[in-house]
């Protein structure tokens, strides 16, 4: 009985554990996270709980959904290794742009003075928005989406933060260890403008957004996830990996994209 009992207990062990994988990777609660930089080279970030990269595309994680390489990477325009890029401020700064509160007496007569300028400005910024740069769906500008006073609060963060890394380079597996890096894939970029408005505490695959918020589209905020791929609308605006004009063009984009295949959610009230 000694021996059947030991194999029973080696075989239980062996079988306990669970590949590991992600569209970007999985959530394991592991004591260091491995990064990968805009040189393609993984590096060691001491985070408590960080995302690790992916280790065999298709690979699974017990209770989770399979996860798989990006299939729109080589539509991301992938950065080469000569690029460096400053890594991005965290979110939280991001969020900075909007100002709380109403204006002061002096902020008033400021935006008065200025105001057929700022009319202008407007109008050119709109006029960017709806032009792409040529190879790709980018718009056109310095790339920001200009943010609209009218919406609310979270969804102008959430606006600012994308806005904070629009021509970032694309590294698969970039943003998941940190929201702060040098270069973001597909879910590390909608993590890091989600969380400028609150939406997100730490960074998700493309898998973990298929759970976020809930099912269905949102009137400001879509965000479409699959097991690879994950992209969403703010305000009517794609943003998006996949499509951009080039190495540093930026995520807002022109126009739409075939959502079929994709998970939809939102978050509530939004």
């Amino acid at each position: 009985m000694g021996l059947p009992r030991k194999l029973f207990l080696v075989l239980g062990c062996a079988l306990s554990a669970a590949p590991i994988a992600a569209c970007g990777d999985a959530k394991l609660g592991a004591a260091t996270a491995h990064v990968k930089t805009a040189r393609g080279s993984l590096v060691a970030a001491a985070t408590v709980g960080a995302p690790r990269p992916p280790v065999a595309s298709g690979a699974t994680e017990s209770g989770s959904v399979k996860e798989v390489a990006d299939p729109q990477e080589a539509s991301s325009f992938p950065a080469p290794a000569s690029v460096h890029h400053a890594a991005a401020a965290t979110p939280k700064k991001a969020s900075e742009a909007i100002a709380a509160g109403a204006p002061s007496d002096a902020e008033v007569r400021r935006e008065l003075s200025q105001m057929q300028a700022v009319e202008r400005s407007a109008k050119q910024a709109q006029h960017n928005r709806l032009i792409p740069v040529p190879g790709g769906r980018s718009i056109g500008g310095d790339g920001a989406l200009p943010i609209p006073a009218n919406l609310p609060e979270v969804v102008q963060k959430v606006i600012a933060g994308a806005n904070e890394i629009t021509n970032f380079p694309y590294v698969f597996g970039g943003g998941h260890g940190s929201f702060v890096d040098n270069a973001y894939d597909c879910s590390g970029s909608v993590s890091y403008a989600l969380a400028a408005g609150g939406l997100l505490s730490e960074p998700e695959t493309s898998g973990n957004l298929e759970s976020w918020g809930a099912p269905g589209p949102g009137r400001y905020i879509t965000v479409y996830a699959n097991a690879g791929h994950t992209y969403m609308y703010v305000d009517g605006v794609l943003y998006d990996t996949a499509g951009r004009s080039g190495v540093y063009a930026s995520r807002w984009q022109v126009g739409s994209v075939d959502n079929s295949g994709f998970v939809v959610r939102h978050w509530p009230g939004l």
